[in-house]
C-alpha cells in the first residue's frame, strides 16, 4: 500500500478513489488516520477476555450517507496538506511506523479499540481486509497502478466469506469477490446466477 501511494503522480491525486465523493488524495488521507489507529491500538493494553476476533471486529452496517462528520472531514484535512507530497510523507512516516509496530508486537497480547478487546494477531487480520479494500479503492480509476500483493488478496477474501457466512463462487477472481462482495462493483447477470441465496445478504458493508 504505502509503494502504491508513493508512485501515484500528483495529478492522479485529484482522480476519484473507489470510495464514493472522496477523491485519490482524500483516500489516502483516511488511511494516514488508519495507521495513526493502528499505532495507538497496538500500545493500548487489555487485561480483560477478548470480546470480538477479526472476523466479528466487522459490524455489517447500512451502505454510507455522506453524512458521517468524519467522513466529511477527511476531504478538508486532505486539502489542507496542499501539495501530494506532503500526504505521501505523512503515510509513508506513520505508516511505516504502524508496519514497524506491528512485527513487533506480540500476537497473542490483547489490545483496546473501539471499546472492543481482542489479541494482537486478530487486530492486525482484520486490518488486512481494511486495508486490501482500500488498496483496491485507490487504484480503483488508476489501471496502471499495482494491485494488492495476491496473498492479501486472498486473505481479504477469506475473512470476508467468514463475515458474510458463505464462499463465494470458484469461479470469481479473488479482486472480483472483494468488489462485489462489498458493492464496489455490481455482479453481472451471470455472477448474480452464480452467488445464488448469497447475492441476497450483498453488499456486505463493513463499519
Amino acid at each position: 500500500m504505502l509503494t502504491a501511494v508513493a508512485e501515484i503522480s500528483d495529478e492522479d491525486f485529484e482522480r476519484p478513489s473507489g470510495c464514493v465523493g472522496w477523491l485519490v488524495r482524500d483516500l489516502v488521507c483516511h488511511l494516514v488516520i488508519d495507521a495513526q489507529d493502528v499505532l495507538i491500538t497496538l500500545v493500548t493494553p487489555a487485561e480483560t477476555e477478548p470480546t470480538v476476533d477479526a472476523v466479528t471486529y466487522w459490524n455489517l452496517v447500512e451502505p454510507p450517507t455522506g453524512e458521517d462528520p468524519l467522513d466529511a472531514l477527511v476531504p478538508r484535512l486532505a486539502a489542507a496538506y496542499g501539495e501530494p507530497r506532503w500526504l505521501k510523507f505523512h503515510l509513508d512516516d506513520v505508516g511505516s511506523a504502524a508496519g514497524r509496530a506491528a512485527e513487533l508486537a506480540e500476537p497473542a497480547v490483547r489490545v483496546s479499540t473501539r471499546d472492543e478487546v481482542l489479541t494482537v494477531g486478530d487486530y492486525l487480520s482484520a486490518y488486512v481486509l481494511e486495508w486490501t479494500l482500500h488498496h483496491l479503492d485507490l487504484i480503483a480509476h488508476l489501471p496502471s497502478a499495482a494491485e494488492p500483493p495476491a496473498e492479501t488478496l486472498v486473505a481479504a477474501r477469506a475473512s470476508l466469506e467468514k463475515i458474510g457466512g458463505a464462499v463465494f463462487p470458484a469461479s470469481f477472481s479473488d479482486k472480483d469477490a472483494l468488489l462485489i462482495g462489498t458493492g464496489r462493483r455490481a455482479p453481472t447477470d451471470a455472477e448474480k446466477a452464480a452467488l445464488g441465496d448469497f447475492a441476497a445478504k450483498l453488499p456486505l458493508v463493513l463499519g
